[in-house]
């Protein structure tokens, strides 16, 4: 099989920068408009739940909680003495610049609705992947690609998708292309991003399919034979799901696998579904990003409450645009629930939340009407959300792999970014693999040590404390909210069955009142008979009985 290897993602990134200010540059992410009902209608729907930002407002009105005032020398960056050398290194400007500058979207061959589309999206020059894999996709061979995250992935399969979709047969409706998405919210991306895309392009019709949103509506898009369909396949059996689609389509199709991590798990797809691909890989190294500042804090040399140093990084150095990974749903409720009464603007991002809530969370986040979105490992994979300047690792991660979708999110395009991993004394086998693995694709450069002031670690250790009666009151309300939630659940439940069983009642009553009916009629019917019978002169009644007898 075929192999190129290509230089780093340059810094040419499809979107444009984004400045500090709140900017309203056009971006191709968007999630406001899939939510079929917003969060605040469904709790006036429900009108037993409020938010829990009310909860939090409402707790800080019964419980006052003062905010610890760090001082100014708690904003200055400490690191550990012994990796001060490393951070003393002279530093790049996080830039890579392409070696051919004059390098277009035009060179690629793509009809003019296309490249009318890229320059209203702000794309100008294809990054490495792009140019590599656009001219190849389009004369129809299998591709494996893997480029860091941030690189326009996205763009490099969909726009010759597109182009090739421009010459399909006219008056002949037919679902054409299936792009699978291991998360909804990427499928949402990928969805908003053929939209934006085929803005000057007549003809060509794309479909969502994915949990969450009213099945009504996707199943009339789907009736009408949409040319593309983006869907997931789900989490749970993705290769069986995969096999099974495979098998449904066309053996002369063409398929395309696009990953910031070509790991063991993804053989067997690649396997199944893709024949003799060319692979293509924008980095020989490493996906991780260039321009990305990794950083370590130890919890052991701290000893105390880690969600404690969380918020002393939060209330001064890190204090916006940051995503928080906090391993498991009930730690990033419990982390939303401190953010709120301390008054920072954070949302969580989950799997136990609607799809409306989820969708809310990345809307909010991506508009910077919130400064923090603490999230599981759900917004590791695939999110694009311009400008993310901190990734913060609260859990470690257990493999190379999910720390590398982790910090992703940051440090894209070339632009710089800050990711900083807790780590506690049972997470020091991970640790040493990632930093071991950083190492060997930072020129020797491993995790910086840095060190959190422990006087404004001190001061929110007693905040939480001060916390502890205005968190439990959120709990009660949370747990009586839940109880009436299953109560009102169980009491549709009930009336269902109920209605149901009335339903079948009176189906029986029906069924018995029509049997009833009949037997009446054919009782009657043999009685009509009977008195034409005797009515007939003897002559014909021995005709009839004879006949009878031979029957």
């Amino acid at each position: 099989m075929a192999k190129f290897v290509f230089e780093p993602a340059s810094d040419d990134e499809i979107d444009p920068p984004v400045d500090d200010e709140k900017s309203t540059t056009h971006t191709p992410w968007a999630f406001s408009s899939y939510s079929a009902e917003s969060v605040s209608d469904q709790h006036l729907r429900c009108r037993v739940t409020t938010s829990l930002d009310h909860k939090i407002s409402e707790a800080l009105q019964r419980y006052p909680i003062a905010i610890p005032q760090d001082n100014d020398s708690d904003d200055d960056e400490h690191y550990d003495s012994e990796s001060e050398s490393d951070s003393q290194e002279e530093e790049d400007d996080g830039l890579e610049h392409d070696a051919n500058p004059s390098f277009s979207f035009s060179d690629l061959h793509l009809s003019r609705p296309l490249l009318q589309a890229c320059k209203a999206l702000g794309y100008t020059t294809p990054t490495p992947i792009q140019a590599a894999c656009i001219p190849l996709a389009l004369t129809g061979q299998d591709i494996c690609a893997s480029a860091a995250t941030g690189s326009g992935k996205t763009a490099a399969f969909v726009l010759p998708i597109l182009e090739r979709l421009l010459y399909k047969p006219k008056y002949r409706p037919a679902t054409r292309v299936l792009i699978l998405s291991p998360a909804r919210e990427l499928a949402v991306q990928i969805h908003n991003m053929i939209t934006k895309l085929t803005k000057y392009v007549t003809g060509i019709t794309c479909c969502l399919v994915i949990g969450g949103l009213p099945m009504k509506d996707q199943k009339l898009a789907l009736r009408a034979s949409p040319d593309i369909v983006v869907g997931t396949p789900g989490r749970l059996r993705f290769v069986e799901a995969v096999q099974y689609l495979v098998n449904m389509c066309s053996k002369r199709k063409q398929t395309m696998l696009f990953s910031a991590t070509m790991t063991t798990n993804l053989d067997k797809v690649i396997n199944l579904s893709l024949n003799k691909p060319v692979h293509l890989s924008t980095n020989k190294s490493s996906n991780m990003p260039t321009s990305l500042t990794a950083e370590v804090v130890d919890i052991r040399k701290h000893n105390t409450d880690k969600r404690a140093i969380l918020l002393a990084l939060c209330s001064k150095i890190f204090t916006s645009k940051v995503i928080i990974f906090s391993g498991t749903k009930a730690m990033t409720h419990q982390l939303k629930i401190l953010f709120g009464l301390a008054r920072f603007k954070a949302m969580e991002y989950h799997g136990n939340l609607t799809e409306a809530q989820r969708l809310e969370a990345l809307e909010l986040f991506k508009k910077r009407e919130v400064d923090f979105l603490i999230t599981t490992d759900l917004a590791a994979r695939g999110l694009d959300i311009s400008s993310v300047e901190t990734v913060i690792n609260f859990v470690c991660p257990q493999n190379i792999e999910s720390y590398i979708h982790r910090v992703g999110r940051t440090a894209r395009a070339g632009r710089k970014g800050h990711a900083v991993t807790f780590v506690d004394s049972e997470d020091r086998s991970y640790y040493k693999k990632i930093n071991k693995f950083v190492k060997s694709v930072c020129s020797g450069r491993g995790l910086t040590k840095r060190v959190v002031s422990s006087e404004s670690i001190e001061r929110w250790s007693e905040t939480i404390e001060q916390m502890k009666k205005a968190v439990g009151w959120i709990r009660k309300k949370e747990r009586e909210e839940c109880l009436i939630r299953k109560r009102i659940k169980e009491k549709k439940k009930n009336a269902a069955a109920a209605a149901m069983e009335e339903a079948i009642a009176n189906m029986k009553l029906i069924k018995a009142k029509e049997k009833e009916e009949r037997k009446k009629a054919k009782k009657e019917e043999k009685k009509r008979k009977q008195a034409e019978e005797k009515k007939l002169t003897r002559r014909k009644r021995r005709k009839l009985e004879a006949k009878k007898e031979r029957d």
